[in-house]
């Protein structure tokens, strides 16, 4: 789904670029409007992990998808970047990352339950064999205002809306349970299945930003951004951190290379409930925190 809207967002701005050219002669101003698309790999450092119930005392406690489930917790991924530059100080950009990931484990080493998935609850037990997904897209739409500008740098403030869509699947021999109504069922005396799980949500974060840019020689620009939103409403408690640094360097008219450092860690908390003998009670709350550090390239072309 977040790759249709990606591309139909693209599709839209190519658009808008085919119109801009059309009236170029006839406005000024788009002399100095400008698209540029990045299209590029990252090497995530990966680190995330998910809120999961004990059999044995009911408390919570974290696993984590790389040592429990043997996720790779570092690969080269794709990530794709649209801006648009006009009026000289506006921007409007887009970004897209995806991290699907999965992998066999054939011996499970703890005991959890993983609670409250479409109204049941699944058991897995030590030596099962499990295989896990975890697919994260990532996107991001933003509006940026040049504050200050100079014939060889900028800087501003940005808007916008980081947008993850996660999707847990678990593959294997899988106990599923109802808890009765006071919550207090830990799935006993269950007989393990072949069993699929698979769970999503949605989690939109809107952010507040800075970046800048610098041209420190003919050709060769620096460029920074940070971002950070911290809410905690309703049923959502999250935080993000989005910290970018780079340089370009211009190849040709129209072509550029890009290499940055990127470092993004997202925390996300969404209390989840469910309806029992029509009272509406309060089960564990879904956490998933994930984080990424790495390096970034990419081929960017302006136009």
């Amino acid at each position: 789904m977040i790759r249709q809207l990606f591309y139909i967002v693209v599709m839209l701005f190519s658009s808008q670029t085919a119109f801009a050219a059309s009236h170029h002669n006839s406005n000024p101003s788009s002399v100095t409007d400008k698209f540029a698309l990045d299209i590029g790999v990252f090497y995530a450092n990966s680190d995330s992990n998910i809120a999961v119930t004990s059999p044995k005392t009911g408390g919570l406690f974290p696993i984590d998808f790389e040592d429990e489930f043997l996720l790779a917790d570092e690969q080269y991924l794709p990530y794709f970047e649209l801006t648009y530059a006009f009026n000289q100080r506006h921007n409007i950009f887009i970004d897209w990352k995806s991290l699907d990931r999965k992998a066999d484990n054939n011996a499970v080493s703890q005991d959890f339950i993983l609670e409250d998935i479409d109204g049941k609850d699944y058991l897995i037990e030590v030596g099962a064999k499990l295989n896990t997904e975890l697919n994260i897209d990532i996107l991001r739409i933003g509006y940026g205002y040049d504050v200050w500008q100079g014939t060889n740098y900028a800087v501003g403030f940005s808007l916008g809306v980081h947008t993850m869509f996660v999707e847990t699947v678990f593959k294997g021999t899988i106990g599923t349970c109802i808890p009765d109504s006071s919550l207090t069922s830990l799935c006993n005396n269950v007989v393990a299945t072949p069993e699929v799980v698979d769970d999503t949500f949605t989690a939109p974060l809107p952010n507040l930003g800075i970046y800048a840019a610098y041209e420190f020689y003919h050709g060769w620009n620096f460029s920074a951004h940070g971002q950070y939103f911290a809410i905690n409403y309703d049923d959502v408690d999250g935080s993000l951190i989005d910290i970018r640094l780079g340089v370009e360097t211009k190849i040709c008219d129209n072509w550029s290379l890009k290499l940055a450092y990127n470092y993004y860690d997202v925390d996300i908390t969404i209390e989840k409930q469910r309806k029992m003998n029509n009272n509406q009670l309060r089960t564990f709350d879904h956490n998933i925190s994930y984080s990424f550090t790495g390096p970034m390239f990419a081929v960017s072309y302006a136009f």
